[in-house]
């Protein structure tokens, strides 16, 4: 690789990028204001529209969603009847989690062991910078081939549609022939990866309670209704003995067809503990790309320090459910929340809110971008042919900017190996797996260009 002008390029560019992800990891930006301050996240946008200024981006702005975020936009025009791209990452990120288990702060970016450690490295500020380096690469080699609109979302982690709804509200500002969404990530480092298809998500808040305040348990417990009893029968039953996601009237038996994931391989980048089974039936394929997948993402209730003997009045959970492809996600909340509804024990009140939703996504893979990034990932990649796989996270923008460009084609590339954890703690990114996906996406423009 290191023959290529554009490779050439983009590794003398490397200490740039280190420096400049070292400053955008530093900003809080976690787009849940009750917890992170509403600056952290207006400091980062700012830091990425003073980017995109400093590369010549025409029209920057920092777009106020319906949500309360900010996302930033900026277009760099290409020659005359050159075609358009759009480059999309977010710069907002998940909590850091227990930040005392972070081997460094979550907040610093750090480098040990050949990887650069810190909340966003990979998903996805390191994806913004990816973009930056692509286009450097090209400005240095005879120019940017094609027009250029980058946009930065500022709550996808959150899944609040606010950039959805901007871009349904303002459709003409998103226009493009071709997507590249530098979201997701290679099935494994070093194997370069397209992500064909996403899961869908709708997170739903359910509430019970039945009893006016805590009782006695001593005094009223054995006959007196438990919320939290109640609560843990209704969670149970979103499973089946074997773990396989169980909601009444939702098919879950769809098999995947594509690049498999070996159980081993799986085991060990899941980190699962020895003796501990996997959850559900079918490959592992099957279960995180096809199939729908039920979590419950928090209780509340009380913490175990400082518990009462009390019988619980009221608990609530968040859960979330994953949809495959070919499930519509607002017929699939409908039914998470009957189920909830209908399972409720003892007459309990319940109450379900849908707080979150987006649709899954299947990409057209016969489309010439798809054959112009196989070109360019065999150059970045030596050796190695581009993969499809199926990702079981979710990235709403995907279906709307389908739905609003239906020609245009949609690519998804990024930093997010498994050895990068994100949304877990320590998450990193591999400055190789950077420099590689750099050098292929400025090939990718010049060679869909041509096309």
């Amino acid at each position: 690789m290191s023959s290529n002008p554009v490779a050439e390029t983009v590794a003398s560019l490397m200490p740039r990028a280190q420096a400049e992800l070292t400053e955008l990891v530093a900003f809080r930006s976690v787009a849940d204001f009750d917890q992170y301050p509403r600056s952290e996240s207006e400091g980062a946008a700012n830091w990425v529209a003073d980017a995109l200024r400093a590369e010549g981006f025409q029209d920057v702005a920092l777009l106020d969603t319906p949500d309360g975020t900010q996302s930033v936009y900026g277009f760099l025009p290409g020659p005359e009847g050159a075609k358009t791209v759009l480059l999309y990452a977010h710069y907002d990120v998940q909590p850091p989690l227990d930040e005392a288990a972070w081997t460094t702060p979550a907040f610093e970016l750090t480098e040990r062991d050949g990887r650069w450690y810190g909340r966003g490295a990979a998903d996805c500020k390191g994806g913004f910078i990816m973009h930056l380096l692509a286009l450097r690469a090209l400005k240095a080699n005879g120019g940017v081939p094609v027009g250029v609109k980058v946009i930065v979302e500022g709550s996808e982690e959150q899944g609040t549609g606010g950039l959805e709804q901007y871009a349904e509200q303002h459709p003409e500002l998103l226009t493009a022939d071709t997507i590249v969404i530098g979201d997701v990530g290679n099935f494994r480092l070093g194997l370069p990866t397209v992500t064909s298809t996403l899961r869908g998500m709708t997170l739903v808040r359910v509430q019970i309670d039945t009893l006016e305040g805590n009782l006695h348990s001593g005094q009223f417990g054995g006959a007196a209704p438990d919320a939290l009893g109640a609560l843990i029968r209704v969670l149970d039953s979103l499973r089946a003995e074997d773990g396989s996601t169980t909601i009444d009237g939702l098919t879950g038996d769809a098999r995947w067809d594509g690049l498999q994931y070996e159980e081993e391989a799986f085991r060990k980048d899941a980190k699962v503990l020895d003796g501990v089974e996997l959850i559900g039936s079918g490959t592992v394929a099957d279960r995180i790309w096809a199939r729908p997948a039920v979590t419950v993402l928090g209780i509340d209730c009380p913490p175990v320090v400082g518990a009462t003997p009390s019988v619980q009045a009221g608990a609530r959970a968040l859960v979330s459910l994953r949809v495959p492809p070919g499930v519509d996600a607002v017929e699939a909340s409908k039914l998470l929340q009957a189920h909830l509804e209908a399972r409720t024990p003892w007459g309990a009140r319940v109450s379900t809110e849908q707080i979150g939703q987006g649709q899954p996504f299947r990409a057209d893979t016969s489309s010439p971008a798809y054959t112009a990034m196989a070109e360019a990932m065999a150059v970045a990649y030596p050796g190695e042919e581009m993969q499809s796989a199926g990702q079981g996270g979710s990235i709403p923008l995907c279906n709307t900017l389908a739905s609003l460009y239906p020609h245009a084609e949609i690519l998804l590339i990024g930093l997010s190996e498994p050895k990068a954890q994100i949304h877990a703690v320590n998450e990193s990114v591999s400055p190789d797996e950077l420099e590689r996906l750099s050098v292929t996406e400025a090939l990718f423009l010049q060679k869909y260009a041509a096309s």
